[in-house]
């Protein structure tokens, strides 16, 4: 039997299980290759859009623009995830310790008027498609957790390792059908059936999903008063 380093975290240990089980290699070259395509065109035809929300941050928050957070990736490498800038100055020291239920009650709070409509319209996601055209991310996937959270669940969930057997991403099962709310494990369950079910056709079902409830979500946001 193969001893366990007491030095090596249980975060890592997961991490190297995760190179070695449910890998589907020929399925993932093909959703790698949708990533690439959908991203590079949607960073062409949303550049317009994504600077004008740029000088709307500057102007009605000041810098920075974007938010840059370590979060973990494929096989536990941990990664820079952009985002727009939705919080308000110094936010993020002050929220950095919370997550789940506790994180969502003490969010709102620290929104700004333009970062409201921008989490309502999905739209601050937008930079997280350079992660995809990158690789650190994929268009599907469970999404993306910080490192810290990453090692509090996998001590609380022992099945939590799985999630890095594919790239987190955009969107995914969880988002598309359970929203926030739920348990930690509950998103997981969701989760684990797309990576064991992954493929063309359940990935482009996922973003359609996706796309139609962020279009119809845009458009709530706009019609309601300022």
């Amino acid at each position: 039997m193969t001893e366990i380093d007491p030095q090596v975290s249980l975060a890592e240990r997961y991490s190297n299980l995760s190179l070695h089980g449910l890998q589907r290699p020929l399925v993932d070259r093909r959703l790698r290759a949708l990533d690439v395509v959908i991203a590079a065109a949607s960073l062409l035809l949303l550049a317009p859009l994504a600077l004008v929300i740029a000088i709307a941050i500057r102007l009605t928050s000041g810098p920075p623009v974007f938010y840059r957070g370590d979060r973990v990736g494929r096989n536990g490498r941990v990664f820079t995830m952009r985002k727009f800038r939705t919080l308000r100055a110094g936010a993020e020291s002050r929220l950095g310790e919370w997550y789940g239920r506790e994180l969502d009650v003490r969010t709102p709070s620290e929104v700004t008027d333009l970062g409201r409509w921008l989490r309502a319209s999905q739209l601050d996601e937008m930079p997280q498609l350079w992660n995809v055209l990158r690789g650190d991310m994929s268009i599907v996937g469970p999404r993306p957790i910080r490192p810290r959270f990453f090692q509090e669940l996998c001590e609380e969930i022992p099945a939590y390792w799985q999630r890095l057997v594919v790239r987190p991403g955009l969107t995914g099962f969880a988002q598309t059908r359970i929203g926030r709310e739920p348990s930690w494990g509950e998103k997981l369950a969701h989760d684990l059936e797309w990576i064991a079910d992954r493929s063309v056709g359940l990935y482009l079902r996922i973003v359609a999903a996706t796309a139609w409830r962020v279009l119809r979500q845009s458009m709530r946001g706009l019609a309601k008063p300022s």
